[in-house]
This record gives C-alpha cells, structure tokens and sequence, in this order.
C-alpha cells in the first residue's frame, strides 16, 4: 500500500508514521523537513510545503497513492486544495478533524459518531465542521473518497497533556509541580475526560487505512480508559515525583481573567465531560485495542522529557498568568466570603 502523509511527523502523526512502516506500508512524507528526527527508518520524504499549491503539484507529479492523509489541514482553504491536488490520484484521503466538534455541551454523556457536530465556543472546532461537510459534499457530489478521523485529546512522549497549560513549553507544568507551585484545574475537578496515547490511537488509524467501508464516513479513535481532572492531574504528579497543589476555578473565572483566547480550548472542549464510545472503531478494526493507561504515558513523557534535557524549558508568562488568576481567584473569594 503506497501512502502520502502530509506532515507525518507531529505528535500525533509520528506515532502512526511509525506503525505504518512497521506494518509494511509504502510511505512518504510530505513537509519542510523541520522535524526530520520524528521521520521513521524506511519513510521516503518528498520536501515541499503543502500551502503552496502550485509547488505541491510540482513535487507530486507523476505520484499516486492508495491513501492520502493530510494531518495538517484546518480550514476550507485547505481542503479545497487538497481536493484539487489529489482527486483521481487517491483511493482514500484521510481528513484529520477533531472530537472537539461534536456538540457543546452535548444531549448525552456519551459520544457516538451520530452526536451532532456544533461548537459555538471555539473557532477551531468550528473550521473543522466546515472542512467535513465541504469534504462529505465533495463525496456525494464527485466521489471524493474522503475517510473523516476524529482524535480527541491525544498526547505522546513529548507532551505533558493537561487542561490549563502551555502548549509550547509542556515541561512546565512539571516544574511548578516540583516546585511546589500551585496548578489551576476547571471546575471541582469531577468532570470525565478521555486520553489517547499515540500508540494507541495508530493502531486504530492504521487498520482504517486502505479500508473501502470507511469511505464517506467519520469514525473517532479514543481511549476507553476514562478518568477525572483530579485524577489526571493526581497522576502528572505522581510521574514529576510530587503531589501537586491544586487551586480549583470555575470556567466561567477562568474564561474572564486569562487573555483573549487562551480558555477557548477549555470552554469548547476540556471543560465539559467527555466519554466516547468506540464500537464503530471496534467494528472497522477487530483488533483494535487502547493498551497504554494515563498513569504509564504520562511516566513515559516525564521519562522523555528529562533524557532531552533541553527541551526542558519553562514558559514564564504562562507561570505568571497562572499566578495572576490564583491571586485574583483567592481575592473574589475573600470578598463572597465577607459578604455573605
């Protein structure tokens, strides 16, 4: 099976990429070349730059594939060229949406692939429902055969997953955890939320590969393991090698004294309970089974981190809007309590 991967090397995508060769797949990587340490032994790289249209075509002249998998798409631009780039030159293309479109807050606990998509909290989620339905009208239109894959929270050896946390320097919520520094965590802590290792979640992708009873549909790939924000922050802990203090602020607090943007992800997603029922994945791939609990990933990523010392680094102004919100946290409380 002869495969193009656009991207490939992202946390998620390296995880599949190397599955994918393990497993005997033909494939090729299409990107810059800025991450040329997460391309597995075996993988052939095309260099080039997916935004650039007329150059993409260029350095994918004369290829076509059995899958196409763009891991980097996230608004209608993109799809519209994807479609341009590889109608009649795929039998499968694989676009990489998100569970945080499904309907916020949802009528039911758990998520099935017939929840509703609709999420009027965060534009990211929002550009994925319209890349889907642009994507599913290509299909009834044209036979575009377009497969849609819904990760939800999804992390691997370089990320520290969490709720309220720095994104590009992950290692520090570890460092304030040793060092004693408090955490936020939304709510009371009790809502559920579902994380995926990446190992797991390309075991799932790669038996949805090249499979022709996926074409025109979504399927999400999730664990089963399903914990609280109190646990999972419990378990980050316990890998760094110390309990960690926990300040407890509603969403709504939250929301209103962080920057412009920065709880989009919680309100949209994170902050409400998440649960996903995996029988269409299970029925597609037999053998499909989520092996790495949170409490043995999380290890693993504080294990990485500290071999790659490096990385290690500590996103200042994150620690300090951190410290903001608890300072103005514990004032409001103070005052309800004096008031009341």
């Amino acid at each position: 099976m002869k495969v193009l991967f656009i991207g490939g090397t992202g946390l998620i995508s390296q995880a599949v990429s190397k599955l994918a060769v393990q497993q005997g797949v033909e494939l090729y990587l299409f990107n810059r070349g800025e991450r040329e340490e997460f391309v597995p032994e075996g993988a052939k790289v095309i260099r080039g730059d997916i935004r650039d249209g007329a150059g993409a075509a260029k350095a994918l002249k004369g290829h076509e594939f059995d899958v196409v998998v763009d891991w980097i798409a996230f608004t209608r631009e993109h799809v519209l060229l994807d479609i341009e780039l590889f109608a009649g030159k795929t039998k499968q293309y694989i676009f990489i949406s998100s569970a945080s479109a499904y309907q916020k807050p949802q009528r039911n606990y758990l998520i099935t692939e017939e929840t509703p998509l609709a999420n009027p909290y965060w534009q990211y989620s929002r550009d994925k429902i319209d890349c889907e339905e642009l994507l599913l009208e290509a299909h009834r239109t044209s036979g575009f055969p377009v497969t849609i894959v819904r990760p939800s929270h999804t992390y691997g050896d370089t990320a520290i997953p969490a709720a309220l946390t720095s994104w590009k320097h992950p290692w520090s919520l570890v460092e304030r955890i040793r060092k004693g520094q408090p955490l936020v965590i939304h709510g009371d802590g009790t809502s559920l939320w579902t994380l995926t290792h990446n190992t797991d979640f390309a075991k799932g992708f790669v038996g949805l590969m090249g499979n022709p009873e996926t074409i025109g549909d979504a399927i999400h790939i999730t664990s089963d393991e399903v914990l609280n924000w109190n646990q999972i922050y419990a378990a980050i802990g316990e890998a760094a090698g110390r309990e960690p203090k926990a300040v407890h602020i509603s969403t709504d607090f939250i929301a209103a004294h962080t920057p412009s943007g920065t709880a989009d992800g919680l309100i949209g997603d994170q902050g409400v309970s998440s649960v996903f029922d995996n029988s269409k994945l299970k029925r597609l791939v037999p053998d499909f089974k989520a092996t790495v609990p949170f409490a043995e990933g999380i290890r693993q990523s504080v294990a990485w981190f500290e071999a790659h010392p490096q990385l290690c680094t500590v996103d200042q102004e994150w620690s300090k809007m951190l410290d903001t919100l608890i300072s103005r946290h514990g004032v409001d409380a103070k005052l309800i309590s004096y008031y009341v």
